[in-house]
């Protein structure tokens, strides 16, 4: 696989500028529902990246452990982020409902979950 092919790849490039870099302003409210959402949905593109690559169908979901099922032939070794994935999945839609809000427990562990979703991918992908 071609290192520049990977980076070129659609949904490489926009996983790299879903997730945030979270600097909270002071005194601002708190923003887990939307660190939770970026956070999925940078686990998402990275795993529809790695779909690319492999030139399969990317599905238009936002299950994440259905994309990972896809992708599980090819490299076994995501198999680790199973249960990233499962609670990574939780904050596809929910958090963007009224009354439905994230914790900033939620916020730390989904920020863990989608800095290793996105090392994994990178580093099959080649990127540094």
């Amino acid at each position: 696989m071609c290192v520049r092919a990977a980076q070129c790849n659609p949904s490489s490039r926009a996983a790299r500028k879903v997730l945030p870099r979270i600097e909270p302003c002071p005194g601002s409210q708190p923003f887990h529902d939307q660190l939770c959402f970026h956070c999925q949905q940078s686990a998402e593109k990275y795993l529809k990246a790695l779909l690319e690559e492999l030139s399969l169908h990317v599905p238009k979901t936002h299950d994440l452990l259905l994309v990972l099922s896809l992708l599980l032939p090819h490299y076994s070794e995501l198999i680790s982020l199973r249960r990233g994935l499962a609670f990574l999945t939780t904050f596809a839609v929910e958090v963007r409902y009224p009354d439905d809000n994230a914790t900033k427990r939620q916020g730390l562990s989904a920020l863990r979950w989608a800095v290793r979703v996105r090392d994994s991918c990178r580093a099959i992908l080649g990127i540094r």
